[in-house]
């Protein structure tokens, strides 16, 4: 998408094009788009696919607090082959819209995990599954890792997307700053050195403005902003003006919550022994959740089977960025475990 105005004026008719995508044909398709209550609060969960007996794929978003369901009508390549359940977390989207900070409630890692196994555990007496796979996608594998190792019960396969590993965030200011001197960006590279490299000492609008300057200066791979998330808030068929205004207030809120968190996550509880299949898939070129951490990651944790996907021309947000690519290595990783 050139800009956001040009964005408006073409905007009625990317959504009557996707509300034709999005339409479910199959006799044996499901479509519900409804308020859940998960954790005390109604919370926002679209459950869509072309055959029910397909696997089931949960997918939690990142952010913290940018949900993925503006990005149904994307992958519904997808839905050929897995029930896709796409959640707005609490502090999120539709579910901060419904509930404003009055009645979001706690705000923490652990406490979005548990709404996450009572969605899945929701998922699967509802729709009749033994167990889900989980997709964490970049601040949403911070939850991930946290149901993966608190409930493997639930779970037939953990996927990470933009995994966030040990020493991620230290190797994405690298990065980024390698990237500012390699686009001769001076006054990006003036603003990440002044905040140095101590993530202790860095604000989340310190660390937000890190993301922005390394957004900006990947190149020959879709913008995450300009190409992916407003393209997808914008041409949504479900998604009002309204519910765009309560995405940035939902992102703003839960950041001052859980930035800490994001910044001093501790891995080191989690472990590295997990009881379920485990695949991580990241973009080639991702600077925000580095390929090189990522990959140790997987390297050095126990796992029944595990894998690891580069994945082309992509950033971060590698699923949207090559969504054909992504489906393709979830196919071949899980074909055997389901």
């Amino acid at each position: 998408m050139a800009n956001p105005i040009t964005g408006m004026f073409i905007r009625p008719l990317k959504q009557r094009q996707n509300a034709q995508k999005l339409a479910i044909t199959s006799p044996s398709g499901i479509r519900e788009e409804q308020y859940i209550s998960i954790g005390g609060i109604e919370q926002w969960v679209t459950i869509r696919g072309q055959n029910r007996a397909n696997p089931v794929l949960v997918i939690l978003h990142g952010g913290p607090a940018s949900p993925y369901t503006p990005f149904n009508s994307w992958i519904t390549e997808w839905e050929q082959y897995f029930t896709i359940v796409q959640w707005d977390q609490r502090g999120a989207g539709k579910t901060y819209g419904k509930n404003n900070e009055v009645n979001t409630g706690e705000l923490s890692f652990q406490h979005l995990a548990n709404d996450g196994i009572e969605l899945i555990e929701y998922v699967k007496n509802h729709l009749g599954k033994d167990k889900v796979i989980l997709l964490g996608s970049s601040v949403g594998s911070f939850i991930g890792l946290l149901i993966a190792h608190q409930r493997p019960d639930l779970l037939s396969a953990y996927i990470g997307a933009e995994q966030n590993a040990p020493g991620g965030i230290e190797l994405s200011y690298k990065l980024a700053i390698k990237a500012l001197q390699d686009t001769n960006n001076k006054k990006g590279l003036r603003t990440l050195q002044n905040m140095g490299p101590d993530k202790s000492r860095w604000t989340y609008k310190q660390f937000l403005t890190m993301n922005k300057l390394a957004i900006n200066a990947t190149k020959n791979v879709p913008h995450m902003v300009n190409d992916l998330m407003l393209p997808a808030l914008l041409f949504n068929p479900d998604y009002t003006m309204n519910d765009i205004k309560a995405v940035q207030k939902g992102m703003e809120y839960s950041a001052k919550h859980l930035f800490k968190e994001m910044r001093d996550f501790d891995f080191e509880a989690i472990g590295r022994t997990f009881a379920m299949p485990f695949l991580v898939l990241q973009g080639e070129r991702d600077i925000i959740t580095p390929v090189k951490s990522a990959k140790n990651f997987i390297e050095h944790i126990d796992a029944p089977k595990k894998g690891f996907v580069a994945i082309s021309h992509a950033g971060h947000l590698a699923e949207f960025c090559n969504p054909h690519e992504f489906l393709v290595k979830i196919l071949e990783f899980t074909s055997n475990d389901n």
